[in-house]
C-alpha cells in the first residue's frame, strides 16, 4: 500500500484551510495545518508539499519560506492574492517553486500540487536515474544522492534551481531559450510571464554558485542560457 503524501496549509483564514482540507484530503492527502508564519516553519520537516499563504498576521509567508529553506526542500505553493510580477519574484526569491493567486479554482490547485509532488519525487530520487553523476568543471550533480558540489562545498538548491542547473550542465554549450528552459523543466506551456520565474531562479542558482569571482552561467543576448 502506497503511504499518504502530507500537505501542510498554512493560512490565517480557517475558511481558506476548511476548503483546501476538504479539497485535498479528498484526494487522498495527510492534512496538517499551521494558522501563522511561525508554525509554518515549526511542522515544515513533516510534509511533502506546503500550501504557504503570503499575506498572515505577524511574520509573511515569505519570511516563512526563507526559514524553511534552512530546514527542507520540500515543494512551496504560494497562496495569495498578490498577483504583481514584483510579488512573484519576491516569492520565488524566497525559494518558492509555485504561485498560485486567490481566487482559484479546485482543478488548477490540484493539477499545481500534482505537478510539484511529481517533480519532487523524481527530484528526491525516487525514480531511476540513467546517468548518476553529471559533472562540468568543478560542479558535480549526484543524481542519486541528489547533492550538488561546486568547487569542493555543497551547494543547497531548491527542487527547481537543481533542475534547471541539472539541465544545463548536462548539455554543456548548448543555448536553451527562456521557454525552453521553462517548457522542460515545468512541463508546463509557456507564458509570457513565466520568463521572469525563469529568470529568477537563475540569478538564485547564480547566487549560490558563483563565489570567488567564478562564472558558470552565460546568458547569450537574445538567446538564452548555456553553462561557459
Amino acid at each position: 500500500m502506497t503511504e499518504k503524501q502530507t500537505i501542510l496549509i498554512a493560512d490565517d483564514e480557517p475558511e481558506i484551510r476548511d476548503v483546501l482540507r476538504m479539497m485535498l484530503s479528498g484526494e487522498g492527502y495527510e492534512i496538517i495545518e499551521a494558522c501563522n508564519a511561525r508554525e509554518a516553519v515549526e511542522q515544515a520537516e513533516k510534509a511533502d508539499l506546503i500550501i504557504l499563504d503570503v499575506m498572515m498576521p505577524g511574520e509573511s509567508g515569505i519570511w516563512a519560506c526563507e526559514q524553511i529553506r534552512e530546514k527542507t526542500m520540500v515543494p512551496v505553493l504560494f497562496l495569495t492574492a498578490k498577483s504583481g510580477e514584483h510579488d512573484k519574484v519576491q516569492g520565488f526569491s524566497a525559494g518558492g517553486d509555485d504561485y498560485l493567486v486567490k481566487p482559484f479554482s479546485y482543478m488548477e490547485l490540484l493539477s499545481r500540487v500534482k505537478a510539484l509532488l511529481r517533480r519532487y519525487k523524481v527530484y528526491q530520487g525516487r525514480e531511476e536515474k540513467s546517468e548518476k553523476l553529471v559533472c562540468y568543471r568543478d560542479i558535480t550533480i549526484d543524481q542519486e544522492q541528489q547533492t550538488v558540489m561546486a568547487g569542493g562545498e555543497k551547494i543547497t538548491l531548491t527542487e527547481m534551481e537543481y533542475q534547471i542547473l541539472l539541465l544545463l550542465i548536462s548539455n554543456p554549450k548548448k543555448v536553451f531559450s527562456v521557454k525552453e528552459i521553462y517548457e522542460t523543466v515545468w512541463k508546463e506551456a509557456f507564458f509570457p510571464n513565466s520568463g521572469n520565474t525563469v529568470m529568477v531562479h537563475i540569478r538564485n542558482i547564480r547566487r549560490k554558485l558563483e563565489k570567488g569571482g567564478q562564472s558558470y552561467i552565460q546568458n547569450i543576448w537574445g538567446r538564452g542560457y548555456c553553462v561557459n
